[in-house]
């Protein structure tokens, strides 16, 4: 079991930035995927962004090329850097870990308000 603590979020105007903060209470080399998911008002949680042990990424085609995940093991801690923010960005994100025959571990969410 892995416990995640998300921090980050906030309010940002249109095109500005953020970054999220995921810390995990163990090594990131034991946990097989950190991934980064949001979940807007009335719509399903969507995976947005995923980091593996291997260090491979990957990010949804809805964020290519303006989110970016990244890990400092030395911090457990996963990190999402989200640039050219936009409205439908808003919403609540969460961090997942998932561990090899393991349920999947969530934090609490950070909210995310892109608006003007």
């Amino acid at each position: 079991q892995v416990q995640l603590v998300e921090s980050g979020g906030g309010l940002v105007q249109p095109g500005g930035s953020l970054r999220l903060s995921c810390a995990a209470s163990r090594s990131l080399l034991s946990i097989n995927i950190m991934g980064w998911y949001r979940q807007a008002p009335g719509k399903q949680r969507e995976l947005v962004a995923t980091l593996t042990s291997s260090g491979n990424t990957d990010v949804a085609d809805s964020v290519k090329g303006r989110f970016t995940i990244s890990r400092d093991y030395n911090k457990n801690t996963v990190y999402l850097q989200m640039n050219s923010l936009k409205p439908e960005d808003t919403g609540v994100y969460y961090c997942n870990a998932r561990i090899l025959h393991n349920p999947p571990d969530w934090g609490q969410g950070t909210q995310v308000t892109v608006s003007s």
